[in-house]
C-alpha cells in the first residue's frame, strides 16, 4: 500500500511534483531577494517550508548546479547557472532599442523606482524594476503580477485596449482579485479609461499603495504584442511636488526609445 501511495505522489504534474516546483522557484526567488548566502534552517523559516522538505531542496538543487553548498560555513548560495536561465530574455524582449536605456535615464534624473511593465492576461507584470535610492520608498519585486485595474500602469495599458476589450478584461480582473473591496465598479474604471485613451500618460495616488504615487507613459513599441509602458513610483508628496518635472522626463524618455527590428510594431500613440 505504501509502495502504491510512493508512486501516486512521483507522477510528474501531480500535486506533490507541482508543490516541489513551485518551493524551488520560491527557494531560487528568495535568494534574489536576499543576496546573501543562507543556512538550510534561515531558508526554511524564511519560506515557512519543513525542515525535511528543505533539505530535499536544497540538496536537488545542489545536484542540478543552481546552488552552491559550502560545507565549512554550512550556507547556500546561487551558482551562474540561474543566471544563464534568463540572461537571454532582455536581448530577445528588448533587442537593440532603447528602452532599457531609457528606464536608466529616467531613474537617473529622479531616483525614483522606475519599471517597464505590459500586460500579462488580465494582469499587469512587471517586466523590469529599478529600485528608488530615496530614503522613503516603496519597493516591488521584477515580475511581480497585478490585476490590471489595481494600478495607474494598468489603466494605460488598457487604454490602448478597445471599449469591448477593456470591459472582458475589468471583468476578469474583478474575479481575479482576492479582496472584494478591491475590485472595480465597471462604469467607473470604463470612465478613466475613456479619459486616459490618447493622451499617453495617466498617474495615481494610493493605489496600488497607501501613500504612494504613480506617474507613467506609453513607450511607442509593443513585446510579443502587447502595448508597454514605463512609470516611476514613490512616496505621493515627493511625487505631487515633482509632478511636472517628472513627467516631462518619462516623456522624454518615451520620445527617445525609436522602434528596432527585433520589436514589434509601435504603439499609435504621439508624444
Amino acid at each position: 500500500m505504501q509502495a502504491a501511495v510512493t508512486k501516486s505522489a512521483a507522477v510528474p504534474g501531480g500535486p506533490s511534483t507541482v508543490k516541489s516546483a513551485l518551493r524551488a522557484l520560491e527557494i531560487l526567488q528568495f535568494f534574489m531577494n536576499v543576496r546573501q548566502p543562507r543556512a538550510m534552517s534561515e531558508i526554511g523559516l524564511a519560506l515557512g517550508y519543513p525542515p525535511s522538505s528543505t533539505t530535499v531542496l536544497l540538496k536537488t538543487l545542489v545536484t542540478m548546479g543552481y546552488l552552491n553548498y559550502d560545507r565549512r560555513m554550512r550556507v547556500y548560495f546561487p551558482t551562474p547557472k540561474v543566471t544563464s536561465l534568463g540572461d537571454w530574455i532582455p536581448r530577445t524582449l528588448f533587442g537593440n532599442s532603447r528602452t532599457l536605456e531609457a528606464m536608466h535615464d529616467v531613474h537617473a534624473a529622479t531616483g525614483e523606482t522606475v519599471s517597464i511593465g505590459t500586460t500579462n492576461d488580465v494582469y499587469l507584470q512587471y517586466v523590469k524594476i529599478v529600485q528608488s535610492i530615496h530614503p522613503l520608498r516603496f519597493h516591488v519585486d521584477e515580475g511581480t503580477l497585478r490585476p490590471l485595474t489595481q494600478s495607474a500602469l494598468g489603466w494605460l495599458l488598457m487604454s490602448t485596449m478597445s471599449d469591448e476589450k477593456a470591459d472582458n478584461i475589468i471583468r476578469r480582473a474583478n474575479i481575479a482579485t482576492p479582496n472584494a473591496s478591491d475590485r472595480v465598479k465597471l462604469s467607473d474604471m470604463m470612465d478613466r479609461i475613456r479619459k486616459i485613451r490618447g493622451k499617453g500618460w495617466c498617474s495615481a495616488e494610493n493605489i496600488p499603495i497607501l501613500g504612494g504615487g504613480t506617474i507613467c507613459v506609453l513607450l511607442p513599441v509593443t513585446i510579443q504584442s502587447q502595448p508597454v509602458v514605463l512609470g516611476l513610483g514613490g512616496a505621493a508628496e515627493r511625487i505631487r511636488q515633482n509632478f511636472d518635472r517628472y513627467l516631462a522626463v518619462l516623456q522624454r524618455a518615451a520620445r527617445s526609445v525609436k522602434k528596432d527590428n527585433d520589436l514589434e510594431q509601435p504603439v499609435g500613440v504621439d508624444f
